[in-house]
């Protein structure tokens, strides 16, 4: 294999976002390594161009957060990379105690950066930023479902009022008339700006691919961005055109052997994808973190269900599509014992031979992952936009698919099976 400069080091504060965002690098043609958590070691993405990093810092104790992402990033520094990017979910994800604020602000004091973007846009799955606003599907991002998420809430749509609270610096928006003016121009007003206040959040107009071309002309030099997945495509565009990347290697989608799907997400995409599996004929079984509990359902009944029959897809109660309630136990207890179920279905599926694993669900994805003992993978071909194929660096025989939740289109659980069938 041939050896490429590090270009670039990202760090992910959870794991399907990191699986996103690797596979808009791969996607454009850039050689992506993705870890789950701190690589212990250098050596086993000397042949990739980028290597991502996935903690589990969106929802983590402010200074748990900082601390893990100042680690990540020192040892991205020392391993000689040229670029930073700290990604996060392109609807943001925040509350006013946020860790998106204090990680950002902890790398630019740490390496002396006066200023960089926040670009949480994602254009393809109709994420945007305008005149320094967040939409989704066209409405603001605090209008929609995102308003009621249990965990971060979207408590306001304005960036600059979302960053007020958490981060220490102020905001300078560039809406897309001002993304117009000479690139020096916006790099010195930028400086200035970053000059007369400490530090600088430059917050671009990000509504469509012409915009995010734009934003890479003007700013894709900067040492350290932050954003959403979305931009990655514009920044490997532009190593392309820098370094001579020929000979990226790409692994292969298909192999032998059985599947599973995994699914503890709840989104209305995940809740639309399971009716489309089910209502063509897939097999399906819902769990119910309360039976769990109680000992009405039981791993083994999960297990069982999933031998006896053709790539299963079992469940969170709470996408059920039919729209079941949810269990009224204690919601972490719930949480937990879902996890541990689906993590031991993972690892059972594992050891008796199954070669392809699909996992809706950032948390669940990090559990399954986890217990299988996956901490490094290549990046394949997309299923969807931000949901590659992944081969564990360790088990090349393995191809695993974790998606977010709202990611995937209608019949993603069909084309998943599909796309990995040998």
């Amino acid at each position: 294999m041939k050896n490429f400069p590090l270009l670039l080091g990202c760090v992910a504060d959870d794991f399907t976002g990191a699986s996103d965002a690797a596979s808009f690098l791969v996607n454009q043609g850039i050689s992506a390594m993705l870890y789950n958590g701190m690589p212990q070691n250098a050596d086993a993405f000397k042949d990739c161009a980028a290597v991502v990093i996935a903690l589990k810092t969106r929802s983590a104790p402010v200074d748990e957060a900082v601390s893990d992402t100042l680690q990540a990033f020192d040892f991205l520094e020392k391993c000689g990379a040229k670029q930073f990017y700290l990604k996060y979910c392109s609807t943001f994800d925040s509350t006013p105690k946020g860790n998106i604020g204090p990680a950002t602000d902890a790398v630019m004091d740490k390496y002396d950066i006066p200023y960089t973007l926040l670009c949480p846009a994602l254009p393809v799955n109709n994420r945007v930023v305008r005149d320094g606003c967040l939409y989704a599907d066209g409405i603001p991002l605090s209008e929609g479902h995102m308003r009621r998420h249990p965990l971060n809430p979207m408590w306001d749509s304005d960036l600059v009022k979302l960053m007020e609270p958490q981060g220490k610096y102020p905001c300078l928006v560039l809406n897309t008339k001002a993304m117009q003016r000479p690139a020096e121009e916006l790099l010195t007003l930028a400086l200035e700006k970053a000059a007369d206040r400490g530090r600088l959040y430059v917050i671009p107009d990000y509504t469509d691919d012409a915009s995010g071309q734009r934003i890479v002309e003007v700013f894709g030099g900067l040492r350290f961005i932050t954003g959403g997945s979305g931009l990655l495509a514009h920044l490997a565009n532009r190593c392309k055109a820098e370094y001579d990347l020929a000979g990226v290697e790409i692994p292969g989608s298909k192999c032998p052997g059985k599947g599973v799907a995994l699914s503890g997400s709840c989104s209305s995409a995940t809740k639309g994808q399971i009716r489309e599996y089910r209502d063509n004929g897939g097999a399906v079984l819902a769990v119910d973190a309360g039976k769990l509990l109680n000992g009405s359902q039981t791993i083994q009944d999960l297990w069982s269900f999933v031998q006896q029959n053709h790539e299963p897809l079992i469940y969170s109660i709470g996408a059920d599509p039919d729209s079941a309630p949810r269990s009224k136990e204690n919601p972490e207890k719930g949480s937990k014992a879902l996890e541990d179920a689906f993590s031991e279905i993972g690892r059972r599926a594992f050891e008796s031979g199954y070669t392809r694993i699909i996992v809706a669900g950032g948390e669940t994805s990090g559990a399954v992952c986890l217990t299988l003992g996956f901490d490094s993978f290549r990046i394949g071909e997309s299923i969807a936009f931000g949901v590659p194929v992944m081969v564990p660096a360790k088990h090349r025989d393995i191809r695993i698919i974790l998606k977010s939740g709202n990611f995937g289109q209608a019949d993603f659980f069909r084309r998943a099976f599909d796309r990995t069938r040998w």
